[in-house]
């Protein structure tokens, strides 16, 4: 049987589904321990050794978002899978940005799915621990696929994505919760940002995340077609790349600080989503010991500068394809040495926006019908 062998640690504390959960996955062959809530999980977890980790999100005493974080940091090799009632998009994001392989929405009526999506997470678990990439060892369409929906739950991201798409109130939510705080300070460097909407939903999105003790990365990205989908593409990227940064720090996997591969990488994940959104971007490892910054650009619209007391140096990085087109080569690239009170800075065009980040004008996420729908970021190793 397919899971024959398999060691499954069941956290839910609805006694029917746990029962028909259980008895389905004993028929199956594996061997199922059941929690009744994340305390008890946790000792479990912490006295037996499991292939992967199933969990409610809504439970007494410990829920199984934080439950999961801290099995994470015990055993990040352990996959885990969040099922929940709630299907309220906020937890999809949490339950990625934590590490989880796979997340599924209450009712299941067919608990193959269930078995379906344990396979797919101990096939990409199994391809961490063996330091498999796709640039090492070239996989056919079939383990391609597998390797995708290994990363995402493709059917649930789906379904949300048509709620996102009728609900501008349900995708401006998704938005408010990803987008962090106008500034963000890191051991070495920092980020402050602007962006403005003319809508519920931001065709613009960015990020930046520590890798290891040694590098940043930020980025900053604009969406096409600017409708609700963004929120939804904004959730994609995220995962994407925390999927990444998750691999990163089990040491399987190098390529979040190489801007060249990870626009070809995401180039690959956004187009395999089927979702026919297109991604221009720009994406920056900085190396906060060396002050070295690989800058790497895909499609149009969004430049980078160096900003000195003498105002913005633009960055010749020329046009390519966007993100998600057929038509995907490459993306442009530089590597700058950033010297002293030099700030490296990623934004639209727009006069009034190269203005507001002279002026130090950051302000995060807000709404603005008087300029236009952008913005710009800046990395300070203040």
């Amino acid at each position: 049987m397919t899971l024959t062998g398999k060691s499954i640690l069941f956290v839910e504390d609805d006694p029917i589904f746990s029962q028909l959960v259980t008895d389905f996955l004993e028929k199956r062959g594996a061997k199922v321990e059941h929690s009744v809530d994340g305390r008890q999980g946790l000792v479990q977890f912490n006295e037996k050794s499991f292939d992967i980790v199933i969990a409610d999100l809504n439970m007494p005493k410990l829920g199984g978002l934080p439950m999961i974080r801290q099995m994470m940091a015990i055993n990040p090799n352990v996959p885990a899978i969040v099922i929940s009632g709630n299907d309220v998009m906020s937890d999809v994001i949490e339950a990625l940005r934590i590490g989880a392989s796979d997340y599924l929405v209450k009712p299941i009526t067919d608990l193959y799915i269930i078995e379906s999506a344990i396979m797919q997470a101990l096939s990409q678990a199994k391809l961490n621990q063996s330091n498999l990439t796709l640039d090492q060892t070239p996989l056919d369409a079939d383990d391609m696929l597998a390797q995708q929906l290994a990363e995402l739950s493709y059917q649930e991201l789906n379904e949300n994505l048509a709620m996102l798409e009728q609900s501008a109130q349900a995708a401006k939510n998704v938005q408010q919760q990803l987008f962090p705080a106008s500034h963000i300070q890191y051991p070495r460097a920092s980020i402050d940002y602007s962006l403005y909407k003319n809508s519920d939903v931001s065709a613009y999105f960015i990020d930046s995340t520590m890798v290891g003790d040694d590098h940043l990365v930020m980025y900053m990205a604009h969406f096409q077609p600017e409708d609700n989908s963004a929120a939804f593409a904004c959730v994609l990227l995220r995962s994407f790349i925390d999927q990444k940064l998750k691999k990163f720090r089990s040491n399987a996997d190098k390529e979040l600080i190489s801007p060249t591969n990870m626009l070809g990488y995401l180039h690959e994940r956004m187009q395999g989503s089927g979702l026919h959104i297109f991604t221009n971007m720009a994406y920056i490892s900085v190396n906060l010991s060396s002050y070295e910054a690989t800058i790497a650009r895909a499609g149009t619209g969004l430049r980078c500068y160096l900003r000195n007391a003498n105002g913005l140096l633009p960055i010749a990085l020329p046009d390519c394809q966007p993100i998600g087109s057929v038509l995907w080569s490459k993306p442009s690239v530089q590597t700058r040495q950033l010297s002293a009170g030099e700030y490296l800075c990623v934004g639209t065009h727009f006069n009034d926006h190269q203005q507001a980040l002279l002026n130090n004008h950051f302000t995060g996420l807000i709404f603005n019908e008087s300029t236009h729908a952008g913005g710009f970021m800046q990395l300070d190793f203040g």
